[in-house]
């Protein structure tokens, strides 16, 4: 009787960087006795089966430093229902509070503050308080500059398309500011958008934000009440974000991935995309290449 394989190990490499091999996936699979592979990507992707819950450090390994991301996902219920996504540093590329800080003359001040708050080193609440406060009197045709530089992380709107052609609700989430989110959201096509909102008095920012701040704690009552809105269980959703703001609602969701997270996040979340692009994220639900959608 064939064995009963509860566990999949996906490999998905950085296109840019190098090419998933057969030697690779061999590797990985000796050390997690793994099941015949499938591809998924050619040069790219990858999975295979287990029986017991592998090794992510053992499978990092035996990949002996080549840029290839090892996730592992439960066999069953693997395609999510629920997307909830961190903006900063995940969906787009940069940090869109240090690019208004650029504008201001204040990058390197308010980006060591920023570093130092999506690493768990200072109260987020208080940290983004004192950030916005120097932005006082920064006038709000900066945010449109800010807004111009902005760039989609590759493989987000893949992401986020692919996931609802397939039924998934999917929300960006973010400890910034509305007036980015939402743009990004239409950009992406996210179902839902939330965030802090800047004030300003209709030409400047006041250097003031409005109550509550949206922190690691309302990030996960996000994921759980868009659970209930749509009506799955916390094991069919999926949460994705570097910072530590994000670690509550990613420990929580049935699969949290740590996307080129921050040393205290990719200390305690055992999925980690360290190389590849978020279409990594696919990858993990069994999604092959061919299914892949833009929106």
């Amino acid at each position: 009787m064939a064995r009963f394989m509860a566990h999949f190990v996906t490999l998905v490499a950085a296109r840019e960087a190098t090419t998933l091999t057969q030697s690779a996936i061999d590797r990985v699979r000796h050390v997690t006795q793994g099941g015949p592979p499938v591809i998924l990507s050619p040069g790219e992707a990858a999975e295979f089966q287990t029986t017991d819950a592998p090794d992510l450090a053992k499978a990092r390994a035996a990949l002996e430093g080549e840029a290839v991301d090892v996730l592992a996902t439960r066999a069953r219920g693997r395609r999510r229902g629920l997307l909830v996504a961190d903006m900063d540093s995940t969906i787009v590329t940069g940090e869109t509070l240090d690019d208004l800080a650029d504008e201001a003359g204040l990058g390197e001040v308010i980006a060591a503050i920023t570093r130092r708050s999506m690493n768990g080193e200072f109260d987020f609440p208080q940290a983004l308080r004192e950030r916005v406060a120097m932005l006082k009197g920064l006038e709000l045709a900066a945010l449109e500059r800010s807004w111009a530089r902005t760039r989609l992380t590759p493989g987000a709107a893949t992401l986020v398309a692919t996931m609802r052609r397939h039924g998934a609700m999917t929300a960006l989430v973010s400890g910034g500011f509305t007036y980015f989110t939402g743009r990004v959201a239409a950009l992406c096509g996210f179902d839902h958008h939330r965030a802090n909102t800047l004030l300003d008095d209709g030409t400047a920012l006041t250097g003031e934000v409005a109550e509550p701040i949206l922190d690691r704690d309302a990030k996960l009552a996000t994921l759980r009440e868009l659970a209930e809105l749509r009506g799955v269980k916390m094991s069919a959703t999926l949460a994705v974000g570097d910072g530590a703001n994000d670690l509550a609602m990613l420990k929580e969701a049935g699969l949290g991935v740590a996307y080129r997270a921050k040393p205290v996040v990719a200390a305690e979340v055992a999925n980690r995309v360290d190389h590849a692009d978020l279409r990594a994220l696919l990858f993990a639900q069994g999604y092959p290449a061919e299914v892949f959608v833009d929106n």
